[in-house]
């Protein structure tokens, strides 16, 4: 069992900046891709981002969903075990539940792929 822990949800108004943090413990962090996925009241889960895994290497695909392209910045960090999700520009609808996730796959940007999730760190963004 891997073991996923999401930090640094709050309240900001828009425009502004969050930065959230995974830890991941129990399985060996750099062998799993990684994603952020986020979930809005009364919608379903949605794909936000994702970082390849990268045992071996120092190489790494990250892929966005088109709706934060060029806002939210996707980063992992090996000998930490951990998975940032850096959030510029933020808008109204930003706000939602916002999960770490780890798939065993290579990458994936489907929330099915994945194996293990976080409880959820809550993003309100106020207008």
């Amino acid at each position: 069992q891997m073991q996923l822990v999401e930090s640094g949800g709050g309240l900001v108004q828009a425009g502004g900046s969050l930065r959230l943090s995974c830890v991941a413990s129990g399985r060996t962090f750099s062998m799993y891709s990684m994603g952020w996925f986020r979930q809005a009241p009364g919608k379903e889960r949605e794909f936000v981002a994702a970082s390849s895994r990268s045992a071996g290497s120092t190489y790494y695909t990250n892929s966005y969903a088109d709706s934060v392209k060029g806002r939210f910045t996707i980063s992992r960090d090996n000998a930490k075990n951990t998975v940032s999700l850096q959030m510029n520009s933020l808008k109204p609808e930003d706000t939602a539940v916002y999960y770490c996730a780890a798939s065993i796959r290579y990458y994936s940007d489907h929330r099915s792929e994945y194996d293990y999730w976080g409880q959820g760190t809550e993003v309100t963004v106020s207008s």
